[in-house]
């Protein structure tokens, strides 16, 4: 069983950054796969992205490529989602999530049994 929480979320600007985080507490998570999601409101939970800590893969959605990045901190146990050239439509709750390999859809939530409880991010343009 592992255990996830997000923090960074908050208010950023168009054209700014924000990092999220995300700790992992319970064991094994180096061998999970993680992905980030976010959900906007009155939208459906959408894929954003997704890291494998053995491999080091990582995964984007269209509409985060070239501009959000993963990151890992092994001894910390905490995966990142570092967002740059923020858009007002990233605003979202985003999420963590893991699941013990192998994985066959890296963007279908429902492959993920473990999340976080969310964070808040908003982006003003």
């Amino acid at each position: 069983q592992v255990e996830l929480a997000e923090s960074g979320g908050g208010w950023g600007q168009a054209g700014g950054s924000l990092t999220l985080s995300c700790v992992a507490s319970g064991g094994g998570f180096s061998t999970y796969h993680a992905a980030w999601f976010r959900q906007a409101p009155g939208k459906e939970r959408e894929f954003v992205a997704a890291f494998t800590w053995v491999e080091g893969s990582r995964y984007y959605a269209d509409s985060v490529k070239g501009r959000f990045t993963v990151s890992k901190d092994i001894a910390k146990n905490t995966l990142y989602l570092h967002m740059n050239n923020l858009k007002p439509e990233d605003t979202a709750v985003y999420y963590c999530a893991a699941r013990r390999p192998p994985t066959s859809d890296w963007s279908n939530r429902d492959e993920y049994p473990y999340w976080g409880q969310g964070i808040q991010v908003t982006v003003s343009s």
